[in-house]
């Protein structure tokens, strides 16, 4: 469905778990969902050196930093997030949601093993972007997260009709989001 509807751009039609001779966190379709990639672009962490508070109302995006890209010893890159903290990623893959699906986005039992969380995020009906994919090192120590491989599993959901108003109707405000976008928030009512 994936393929035929055009749902995600690029698409891997199948899982990978190996590039380039080295073993990544997989990647690509899966039974009924596929698992999203983390780009190397738009990745921030919340630092309390460069912000005091976090506003959901009014995002101060100099709050965030970005990290460095480091090179692992098998040449595949990361960010090293540090304990307790939380940071913003964007995936590699452009999603397109047609009007009768909705995805739920969730996290890798590889990284929750290790002691991260991916936000559980839903991909509505009508939605078209990169998604934004929050993350929090629950861990004391440390921890890589690997770019251009897997970082969660989105999970389709079809319905045998198209929805009354979509995503894209109500003019929702992270409608073809390209890179990481910050938290928005209207102070006016529509």
């Amino acid at each position: 469905m994936a393929e035929q509807h055009q749902l995600i751009s690029p698409f891997e039609p199948k899982l990978v778990r190996h590039v380039d001779g080295r073993r990544i966190i997989s990647a690509g379709a899966s039974s009924y969902g596929y698992d999203m990639r983390l780009a190397d672009d738009g990745f921030r962490v919340f630092s309390p050196i460069h912000g005091r508070e976090i506003d959901p109302k009014a995002f101060d995006d100099e709050s965030l930093v970005e990290p460095p890209l480091r090179t692992a010893e098998d040449g595949s890159k990361y960010y090293l997030l540090s304990p307790h903290s939380y940071a913003l990623g964007v995936t590699a893959e452009t999603f397109h949601m047609p009007r009768n699906v909705t995805g739920i986005a969730m996290g890798k039992s590889t990284y929750a093993r290790a002691g991260l969380l991916v936000n559980t995020t839903p991909l509505e009906a009508g939605w078209a972007g990169r998604l934004v994919v929050e993350l929090a090192n629950l861990a004391d120590l440390p921890l890589r997260i690997y770019v251009n491989e897997g970082i969660g599993q989105v999970v389709f959901l079809e319905s045998d009709e198209e929805c009354d108003v979509s995503y894209k109707d109500r003019g929702g405000k992270y409608q073809g989001q390209t890179g990481l976008t910050y938290s928005k928030f209207s102070r006016i009512n529509p």
